[in-house]
């Protein structure tokens, strides 16, 4: 995901409370296999402009939140949310886009960065002036020693309302076309002074919002209320450092603060009691490293920017979360690989500045995690991988695998608990590989995956996350044929387990195992050595209870059958493969060391 959305165009940028899950010693009554699964809601429908559309659930699968590009066109976000709903979604995510500094000239054009002057703003004028010389007018003529030091701007498919002025004698919007410019000022220290004094001689920035005449944001809103969805729009998306683009510049932290400040102001007054709207997303990328993030002093500027600005979230929608996402690698031929134990000491340090949700991505799309088990660290790597780490072995190419990594930053999520930051932990999992034959949309170079390499990538998280989402919906979802969307609507009650334990019931020795669609099934373990897997029918000796568990994602299922321990040999590493009525087996079996 990292540069992809660099791909996106130049300004598109791009997951637990802490939860010990504790299982009683003494089992409730037992409950056969046979257990049905939970009703479908019936669907609902209504009709509008953009045709008659369903509301019902029908395909459920585990990946339950997605991205989504933003778009002006309300049948776009309609047909979209319809089959993220039709496939069990709850959560959209909106990708965001960047404030950034911009030159002028003389003429007071703003210019892009080949310097040439940017058509995007050029249209902005007031009284036959540009907007930044109207700007700079209107400053002057409350004090002349009034001067703008530095010109941002800002890009967006959403239109503000009033709620983003503070002063309305220097800030206003101006309607040009289809293009509605909103002029804000903010002093240079950063301070935004709510008291408006402009009398005394100051400093100022003046941000141009190039917005909408109609706001996206609300009509996602309603018709996320109409699928019963969370949607996280991004924040804005701090300035780079030109000398390490991949951090954030702390120079523009005061006006990155300010522009936050006011659109979040506006969300206040118009939607904050909307249930609809969950929170807001950093859209801000960094990798997931060794970093330290305390009191205030960090050794990484995005996290120092990170935490100014999810302060002002905190002060403006106090109850709505920060959702981050940042991105692992842990490939071992390159300088800035993170080993597991980095990792958690980055999300702790992550965690410090105020984010309620880390939703780390598991990086497998890119090819800088592996999905293996620890058994498996000799074998040579998926052919898919090959184009970022070549022909080698996992061991060989990474510090660890997939669930070596959430495993490590779930024990992190419980330690930063102990000093009062709950965050949760989801995992946003890759839709796409690292290269192929089917590119995907306007994604580079990215290729299409299939729902079996998504099955195992779910696996991998294990029962270290309370939530899977996965980037993204457009264009990797929904490319070639069948779709990603459609395998999944047609495969979407196979097996997946994704965590087993060693687990007696009363007298009897046995297996737990955690994950979805588990009822009815027949379970198949074998290790090496054993002449013939050993096959448990759970509708005849099993226990199944399909009651969501507390702190894993919504779905998963817990099933037990028998298995006598006695007959494992001590180290060996068992397979756990389940299988569902029809025959088909989980994409991916858990790998269970009896230790």
């Amino acid at each position: 995901m990292r540069w992809l959305t660099v791909l996106l165009g130049a300004a598109i940028i791009a997951a637990v409370a802490a939860v010990v899950i504790v299982i009683p010693k003494e089992p409730p009554a037992r409950r056969t296999a046979e257990r049905k699964a939970p009703a479908v809601p019936q669907a609902s429908l209504f009709t509008d402009p953009c045709g008659t559309f369903d509301t019902g659930t029908r395909t459920p699968y585990a990946v339950t939140g997605y991205w989504l590009v933003p778009t002006s066109n309300e049948c776009t976000w309609r047909k979209q949310l319809e089959a993220i709903h039709k496939v069990g979604g709850d959560t959209v995510i909106r990708l965001g886009t960047g404030l950034q500094p911009r030159y002028v000239d003389e003429e007071g054009r703003i210019m892009t960065k080949d310097m040439e002057v940017d058509s995007r703003y050029a249209p902005c004028e007031e009284d036959g002036l540009t907007c930044v010389q109207a700007a700079e007018r209107d400053l002057k003529k409350i004090n002349r020693a009034n001067r703008i030091t530095w010109t941002y701007v800002y890009r967006t498919d959403e239109r503000f309302g009033d709620g983003v002025f503070r002063c309305p004698e220097v800030e206003r919007s101006i309607t040009i076309g289809k293009t509605v410019f909103h002029r804000l000022i903010a002093p240079q220290d950063g301070t935004d002074d709510a008291g408006c004094d402009f009398t005394k001689p100051r400093n100022y920035h003046l941000i141009i919002v190039a917005a909408a005449r109609e706001d996206s944001l609300t009509q996602l809103l309603d018709l996320a209320d109409r699928f019963h969805m969370r949607v996280f729009p991004a924040l804005p998306l701090a300035p780079r450092n030109p000398a390490q683009p991949t951090k954030a510049d702390p120079r523009h932290i005061g006006t990155l603060t300010t522009l936050t400040r006011r659109i979040l102001q506006d969300y206040g007054r118009r939607h904050r009691d909307r249930s609809s709207l969950g929170g807001v997303y950093q859209p801000f990328e960094l990798q997931m490293r060794q970093m330290r993030f305390d009191g205030g002093e960090s050794d990484n500027d995005t996290l120092r920017v990170y935490a100014e600005q999810h302060n002002i979230v905190a002060q403006e929608l106090p109850g709505k979360p920060i959702l981050v996402s940042p991105y692992l690698d842990a490939r071992r031929r390159v300088g800035f690989g993170a080993t597991p134990k980095e990792v958690a000491a980055g999300f702790e340090a992550l965690a410090r500045t105020g984010v309620e949700i880390i939703a780390p991505q598991d990086s497998r799309g890119t090819g800088k995690v592996g999905l293996y088990w620890p058994d498996e660290r000799d074998s040579p790597v998926d052919e898919r991988l090959r184009p970022t780490v070549g022909e080698t072995t996992y061991g060989t190419a990474y510090h660890g695998s997939t669930r070596d990594y959430y495993r490590a930053m779930a024990e992190a999520r419980d330690r930063v608990a102990a000093e009062g930051h709950n965050v949760q932990l989801w995992a946003n999992v890759e839709a796409f590989e690292p290269s192929g034959e089917q590119r995907c949309g306007a994604q580079g170079t990215r290729g299409a995956t299939d729902k079996r390499r998504l099955d195992a990538a779910v696996t991998l998280t294990g029962r270290y996350v309370s939530k899977v989402i996965s980037y993204m919906w457009s264009d990797f979802f929904t490319c070639g044929s069948p779709s990603l969307s459609q395998q999944i609507a047609a495969d979407h009650d196979r097996p997946m387990a994704v965590d087993a334990i060693h687990k007696p019931r009363g007298i009897q020795d046995g297996l737990e195992i955690r994950g979805y669609n588990l009822a009815n099934t027949r379970v198949n373990v074998t290790w090496e050595g054993l002449a013939a897997p050993k096959t448990v029918d759970a509708r005849a000796a099993g226990w199944h209870d399909p009651t969501p568990l507390p702190g894993m994602p919504a779905g998963t299922e817990t099933l037990w059958v028998p298995l006598d321990w006695r007959d494992v040999p001590q180290g060996e590493w068992l397979r756990v493969e389940v299988v569902s009525p029809d025959g088909r087996a989980a994409a991916e079996p858990l790998h269970v060391n009896a230790s």
